[in-house]
């Protein structure tokens, strides 16, 4: 006799099938820990619970207690931490929660001395998901996709390039998450503070425009430029018919500095006061030819 072995999952309907109810929108905001596996096993446990305590003073800090009793489908990722709200509070999020954040985590690393520093990426997104209420709900491919920029090379390397005491936190938007936020105008940053940006992960079938802030920065913020037949088709700039070479696209870019593009002769003087907490001053003297 074959013995009970309980009642099987009830399959969902096949897509493409039948019209349903679209799930409600939500904003997500997923985190990393930077290097994690890095730790010693022994310190792996510290860090997991230090993340959610951590976005909970932040958020608690800039206001937005209510966004953390609200949370839906919270979950822990062992080295981060995630969880969908209310989309109305995405401007918030975006600004002032993410400078909060940075706060926070220089006092955790800096003033009280953490045994463990802590670096954070977060990933920032938005759209349909399911809320079941139980450790399935929040599956989606907004999900997954904000796992993905999370995991991007533009935002690990801006933690790998930045100064480890003064970078703490770099964040990447989905590009919906931009358009919506702050090309409208919602949030207290002007886009000005955002570089857009080719979000990739190494391994995965994944591509996606991005947008990347940093809310105290110490190194470059490079914009990632499309190259080739993609930098011409974008701007309009290929002649009919695709005829004609173009060469590469420059940026310069030099923030408080100078760019020197044709022949300078006697000096030049550059003096920068304040450069992510760094005092720079400089001369250049002399002939200058070419691009400095």
């Amino acid at each position: 006799m074959r013995e009970h072995i309980g009642e099987l999952p009830r399959g969902s309907a096949a897509p493409f099938t039948r019209s349903r109810l679209l799930p409600p929108y939500r904003g997500v905001l997923a985190v990393d820990a930077k290097g994690f596996t890095g730790h010693p096993a022994i310190e792996h446990e510290a860090i997991s619970r230090a993340v959610p305590e951590l976005l909970k003073a932040a958020l608690t800090r800039a206001g937005l207690q209510e966004l953390w009793d609200d949370r839906a489908f919270p979950n822990s990722t062992g080295d981060g931490y995630v969880f969908g709200f209310d989309t109305a509070l995405m401007p918030f999020v975006i600004h002032p929660l993410l400078l909060v954040l940075q706060d926070v985590l220089t006092d955790f690393n800096v003033l009280s001395h953490g045994v463990v520093p802590i670096r954070l990426r977060v990933s920032l997104n938005v759209g349909p998901l399911p809320d079941t209420g139980d450790e399935f709900g929040g599956n989606g491919t907004v999900r997954n996709d904000t796992h993905r920029l999370l995991d991007s090379r533009p935002v690990k390397a801006v933690l790998a390039s930045h100064k480890e005491n003064i970078t703490h936190v770099a964040a990447i938007l989905s590009d919906r998450c931009y358009e919506d936020a702050v090309a409208g105008g919602y949030t207290g940053r002007h886009p000005d503070h955002f570089v857009e940006v080719a979000a990739t992960v190494d391994g995965k079938p994944f591509s996606q425009r991005a947008w990347v802030y940093v809310p105290q920065p110490s190194g470059p913020l490079h914009e990632e430029a499309p190259d080739g037949d993609e930098a011409e088709a974008r701007e309009g700039t290929r002649p009919p018919g695709g005829a004609g070479p173009r060469g590469p696209r420059v940026r310069n870019s030099a923030p408080r500095g100078a760019i020197n593009t044709g022949t300078v002769h006697g000096g030049q003087s550059v003096s920068n006061h304040h450069v992510a907490g760094d005092h720079v001053e400089g001369t250049t003297a002399d002939i200058v030819r070419g691009q400095g």
